[in-house]
Parts: C-alpha cells; sequence; structure tokens
C-alpha cells in the first residue's frame, strides 16, 4: 500500500463520468496493496496496462464481436481452486496465470474490448459474473470468461442464477458500473480474508471499500473488527463508538452490542 496508490484509486472513482472510469487502473491500485515492497506507480501502471494493451493488438480486425475477443481470450480461464487463493483477485496475477475469479476474468475482457472499441460491460448475476457483448438495450450476448469465454445462452444465464435460490431478473442483466464491479472485488477478497492469518488483507480490502462512493453502513463495523485483528485496538475502539451511534437510533440492539464490543477492545490497553 502507497499513499499514491490510494490517491490514484480515489480519483479513479470519484470521475462523475462513470464511463471515464478505467477498471485496470483502479484494479491495479487495489493490487498494489497485496504487495509487501510496492513498486513505483507510474511504472507499475505503464508496464501492467501495457500487458492489456497487448492482448488488444492481436484482437482481429473483423468478425463478429465476440468471436473476435475469443480468439484472443479464450485461454483465461476459471478453476474452482482458485476461489481459495488473493491472486484470483488482483490483475497482475490473473494477466501472468490466464486463471481467476470470473469478476476479474470478465474484467480482461471489458478492458481488452475497451482498447479496440468493441462495446461490452460486465453482468453481476446473483452467484456469477459474466460479460455482455454489444448493446445493453438492444442486440448483445453474453459470454463466460470463466468458462473460456463461451457463448451464455438466456436459459443458461437462469440455472446458474436459479442454483442460487434466486430467480434471475431483468435487473441482474444490467451493466455493472465499474464502481459495483470494484466494490464486489473488494468484498470478494474481504470474505476471503476472513481467518486471522489474514487479517492483514482483511483491513486494506475494507479500508479501500470504505473509499467507495456508495457503501453499506455495517462495513463500518467490519472497519473497527478488522483494526482488532491486527491489534489497532484505540482505533478499533472508536471506530466502533462512532459506528454505535450511526446505528443507535434505527438499531438500537446493534449499537449496544458495538459498545459492549468498544468497551471490551479499551479494556486490552490497560
Amino acid at each position: 500500500m502507497t499513499s499514491e496508490s490510494r490517491e490514484r484509486f480515489v480519483a479513479e472513482i470519484q470521475k462523475t463520468d462513470l464511463e471515464t472510469i478505467h477498471l485496470d487502473v483502479a484494479l491495479l491500485c487495489v493490487a498494489i496493496e497485496a504487495q509487501q515492497d510496492p513498486p513505483g506507480l507510474a511504472e507499475f501502471l505503464d508496464r501492467e496496462t501495457s500487458r492489456l494493451d497487448a492482448l488488444a493488438d492481436q484482437v482481429p480486425a473483423d468478425g463478429r464481436p465476440d468471436v473476435r475477443l475469443r480468439q484472443v481470450l479464450s485461454g483465461f480461464h476459471g478453476l474452482t481452486a482458485d476461489y481459495d487463493r488473493l491472486d484470483s483477485s488482483l490483475l497482475p496475477d490473473v494477466l501472468s496465470r490466464g486463471r481467476g475469479l470470473p469478476i476479474l476474468l470478465s474484467a480482461v475482457w471489458t478492458e481488452v474490448a475497451r482498447r479496440v472499441g468493441i462495446p461490452a460491460h460486465g453482468v453481476g448475476l446473483p452467484g456469477h459474473f459474466v460479460v455482455g457483448i454489444g448493446d445493453p438495450t438492444g442486440s448483445r450476448v453474453l459470454v463466460d470468461p470463466w468458462a473460456h469465454g463461451a457463448l451464455l445462452p438466456y436459459d443458461k444465464a437462469r440455472e446458474l442464477v436459479s442454483a442460487t435460490g434466486r430467480t434471475l431478473r431483468p435487473e441482474h442483466l444490467e451493466p455493472h458500473s465499474p464502481v459495483d464491479t470494484l466494490a464486489r472485488v473488494l468484498g470478494n477478497i474481504t470474505t476471503w480474508a476472513r481467518t486471522p492469518e489474514r487479517a492483514r488483507q482483511r483491513l486494506w480490502s475494507i479500508e479501500l471499500a470504505l473509499l467507495l462512493p456508495r457503501r453499506n453502513l455495517g462495513l463500518t463495523r467490519e472497519y473497527g473488527e478488522a483494526l482488532i485483528g491486527v491489534g489497532r485496538y484505540s482505533e478499533a475502539s472508536q471506530v466502533l463508538e462512532e459506528y454505535a451511534e450511526l446505528v443507535s437510533a434505527a438499531m438500537p440492539l446493534e449499537a449496544e452490542n458495538a459498545r459492549r464490543t468498544a468497551q471490551h477492545v479499551r479494556s486490552r490497553l490497560n
């Protein structure tokens, strides 16, 4: 983590025109957080974005858009084992391994598509993440980067969503904004990092999520708990007290719980 990378992350996510947010740059700022000895930001961004540029250079100029992308990106895919790896959520590692979580694989597809002028967008289905290629309000196809970019017919998408116990709705097929995509990526990392030995990764994933313009109030409590996990008790107590004040009117029992935890944390400072 560097203050420079966080400043760049904030600069990207605070752009008023969502279409000008460079998802690749924001994801690379996330990846820097995982490095013990972070590289210089400018050099790092140049090196990693050039790998996406190189993929874009290989995309054929003619043909159906999804076929053009598949000819270059079909080698990227996912395996079940990837869900228990932090590097599956880090763009540089996904580019190196050709493997990752569905949402990161989808980011590779959309970022390469952007570079060659193919309209493409992430689609956040419940329990899965895919890519829409074409006009989101008109003619488009869905592809599944997890499955080497195979076409995903509507019936198959409905089956995938049904397996999560939900029903596929029109809003599930709407384009995922870059900010929502980043929130989902960071949420994946936070979930992966729930064990004590991953406390440092949990902390930075929540800190970045708190910088997003839209966030769940419960994230503040998670931040306090993450601070406890790395032994920063004084800060944790303060965050939990602030959280209790925020929710006291709507959720008095939750507020009392947070205050009790804050008090317990303060006792560890004596």
